[in-house]
């Protein structure tokens, strides 16, 4: 995904440990979180992704296992399939937000066998693109792709050359859209904002102005809250019409969003492991916490405990 960035503090040892990572690494696969046990600490190291909804995660669970059962939890930042990666080799113990990604699955969970499925996080994710309800509003037909043509001019920014402009947020982010516009033949161009962030910012000071805009989103986001969007609809999505990402041309599927373990410590990781597995709220739950980091800017420490002391019967089905 998206995706879609606040950046999370991540410990400075395990961003150099990440450093080792990449391709040509030596094989580390049965190495456990370089973490654990550290001066007889139990401790779970929890990578954590750039956009807010799934810092949202990370930050009830470890607020939960650092404050109920007495774990020490380190994070790290890390981009979508590198983390996949680091979580086979054991750099990291979980990822508790997955937008599907079949390659890595099957290499490291059905082949390698290095990482386990943790189960469903509760949420659905969907990626599509959309415009600001007041503009589909004023123009209804440009909810069906086919006459985004028509409107190119009107979405078109000095970044985007001449062509409609279609907001992109990371380009680190798994996404279809020059594949799609080429495909489509749209007359548009994809212009990467940068990080969730940007794009939230830049999405605001398009609503304030009331200007027209098409931009990549997702949900759950708690920015609808705030500038409600209106999805364009693509060709639908089928299974299989997205497996070569030069030929895609269909919409982005309705995604269960997935967690998953490090094999090792989905077998030996206790009381932690079995938290994680039983992690499971609901998009309300994610946007809740989501708003009070991104937008009322606590920290996620402050956001977790709020949302923790006032839904004590969703978590405490958690615990061990």
């Amino acid at each position: 995904m998206r995706i879609r960035t606040i950046p999370a503090v991540a410990a400075g040892s395990a961003l150099a440990l990440l450093a080792l990572t990449g391709c040509g690494a030596a094989d580390m696969t049965r190495q456990a979180s370089p973490f654990a046990n550290a001066h007889g600490a139990r401790t779970v190291t929890l990578s954590v992704q750039s956009w807010v909804g799934a810092q949202a995660n990370v930050a009830v669970a470890r607020y939960l296992l650092e404050h109920e059962l007495g774990y020490r939890v380190d994070t790290v930042q890390v981009d979508e399939v590198p983390a996949w990666d680091a979580l086979s080799q054991g750099r990291v113990d979980a990822i508790l937000e997955d937008w599907g990604h079949p390659e890595q699955e099957r290499r490291y969970v059905e082949e390698k066998k290095t990482i386990a499925p943790g189960g469903d996080l509760g949420v659905t994710g969907h990626i599509g693109w959309y415009v600001p309800t007041y503009f589909a509003e004023q123009h209804p037909d440009v909810t069906d792709w086919k006459n985004l043509n028509k409107y190119a001019d009107r979405f078109r920014t000095p970044e985007s050359g001449g062509k409609g402009q279609l907001m992109d947020g990371s380009p680190s982010y798994v996404t279809n859209d020059k594949a799609l516009v080429k495909n489509l033949k749209l007359d548009y161009r994809v212009v990467f904002a940068g990080s969730e962030a940007a794009q939230i910012t830049q999405i605001k000071q398009f609503a304030k102005e009331k200007k027209p805009f098409l931009t990549y989103w997702y949900t759950p986001q708690w920015l609808f809250e705030q500038v409600p969007m209106t999805e364009v609809k693509l060709p639908p999505y089928e299974e299989g019409c997205d497996a070569d990402p030069a030929e895609v041309a269909c919409a982005y599927p309705v995604t269960p969003l997935q967690k998953y373990l490090n094999a090792d410590f989905a077998e030996n990781g206790g009381e932690a492991a079995e938290l994680l597995r039983n992690f499971r709220w609901t998009t309300e739950d994610q946007n809740e916490v989501s708003l009070m980091i991104a937008d009322r800017k606590l920290s996620p420490g402050e956001a977790a405990k709020k949302w923790v002391d006032s839904h004590p019967s969703v978590w405490k089905k958690w615990l061990p």
